[in-house]
């Protein structure tokens, strides 16, 4: 699994299970992971995080669950061929401007004058 290490885990945002799972789906949102890929035992990421390992047991039960994972017996656990990808990326975007709007209304900014903000950004990442 790709940039596991830079895995961001904050201890005061929430249960770690669902930090785990949200870090799978955006990884596989922005294709850092693929359909078929292998994912760490959840003993090693559990070592790799610093977490329990019954934490990323939970994390993988959910994953599964939701068709994202599927763990074959005697093999290893890996991304579905089929996991939800498409879906992932729209609720992860639609996450990114949910805080997006979430902020900028805290401030007290006009649409416009956040669009505008965000165009500003966009660009000046583009280049």
């Amino acid at each position: 699994m790709t940039d596991i290490d830079r895995w961001e885990l904050d201890m005061d945002a929430g249960p770690i299970y669902l930090q785990i799972g949200i870090r799978v789906r955006e990884q596989l949102a922005r294709g850092d992971l693929a359909p078929g890929e292998k994912l760490p035992s959840a003993r090693d990421l559990a070592a790799l995080l610093s977490v329990n390992p019954n934490t990323v047991a939970h994390a993988f039960e959910r994953l599964e669950a939701d068709g994202v994972i599927e763990t074959k017996r005697g093999l290893g656990t890996f991304i579905r061929e089929d996991a939800p990808i498409g879906a992932m990326r729209d609720e992860t975007l639609k996450s990114a401007a949910t805080r997006f709007v979430n902020d900028v209304k805290r401030l007290g900014v006009s649409q416009e004058d956040a669009i505008q903000a965000l165009r500003e950004v966009w660009n000046a990442r583009s280049t």
